[in-house]
């Protein structure tokens, strides 16, 4: 064998970097291979290739981007949530202060309206008392001067009662303790003129229907000089509202309201305006 015939190497060829090729798939998270080719041996050389593994950093870079975006997404829906909560909050405050205030109006307005309504009442109670001292005063000095070289008797008792003015006298007693009914003309509930006329029928006598008619039947006299029998009148002679019969001993019967009904009472209790004399 001459010396120069060819001797295989058994070395590895020096790898060649201008022949060497890198594929890299960084972004699309895959395995990259790297061939490198040798060409520095003779060209019936045995090749050699070379497979290089990369690191994946794709996917570890795609969950902490998920995981960010997730937790921004948290914050926005937190902060939208607090900022819906804190309007519906305000909302409910001023419908709250709103309907406090309108409550508060509504019960001045009505503490004043019923102000108003006992003054208003009061004022016509000392109206109407007032008006009845002024016809009592006026009713005694017309009687004062009609009666005057007299003296003047005390009422009489019943006990001196006789004819007519008995009969009148016994059947209101007779009837003390019944209902009032407005309208009520007996047997057992009466309004006021209803029991006057009923008790003057049995003498025989025929009155009027209403205390107001009632009041003017006969002739006007003094409340210091009643009889028995006499009509007994609360407010003015032609216009008066209430009646009842004077039965003696400074006490009349009469049919006085629905919650007392028919009573005898003195005449202190409630002091009539002033009376007539029918028989």
């Amino acid at each position: 064998m001459s010396h120069t015939a060819h001797i295989p190497s058994h070395r590895k060829p020096r790898q060649r970097t201008s022949k060497s090729a890198l594929r890299a798939g960084v972004a699309g998270g895959f395995l990259s291979t790297i061939a490198v080719a040798g060409a520095a041996g003779p060209a019936q050389a045995e090749p050699v290739t070379q497979t290089i593994e990369m690191p994946t950093i794709t996917d570890g870079l795609s969950t902490a981007v998920a995981a960010s975006a997730q937790a921004t997404q948290q914050v926005a829906l937190d902060l939208e949530t607090r900022a819906s909560e804190d309007a519906a909050a305000k909302k409910a405050a001023k419908t709250a202060k709103k309907a406090h205030a309108e409550a508060v109006r509504e019960a001045e307005a009505k503490k004043k309206a019923e102000a108003a309504a006992k003054a208003k009442a009061e004022a016509e109670e000392r109206a109407e008392r007032a008006s009845r001292t002024a016809e009592r005063t006026t009713l005694s000095a017309s009687s004062g001067s009609s009666d005057s070289g007299s003296a003047a008797s005390a009422p009489s008792s019943s006990s001196n009662v006789g004819g007519s003015a008995a009969s009148i006298v016994a059947f209101a007693k007779a009837q003390v303790g019944d209902a009032y009914v407005s309208g009520g003309t007996g047997p057992n509930a009466w309004d006021c003129s209803g029991l006057v006329q009923a008790a003057y029928r049995t003498a025989g006598i025929d009155l009027p229907r209403v205390s107001q008619s009632q009041s003017t039947a006969g002739t006007q006299v003094s409340l210091d000089n009643l009889q028995p029998g006499d009509i007994l009148y609360w407010g003015g002679a032609g216009s008066a509202y209430h009646v009842a019969i004077y039965v003696g001993g400074g006490e009349f019967v009469g049919a006085q309201n629905s919650s007392t009904g028919t009573v005898q009472r003195s005449l202190d209790y409630d002091r009539p305006t002033g009376a007539v004399r029918v028989l």
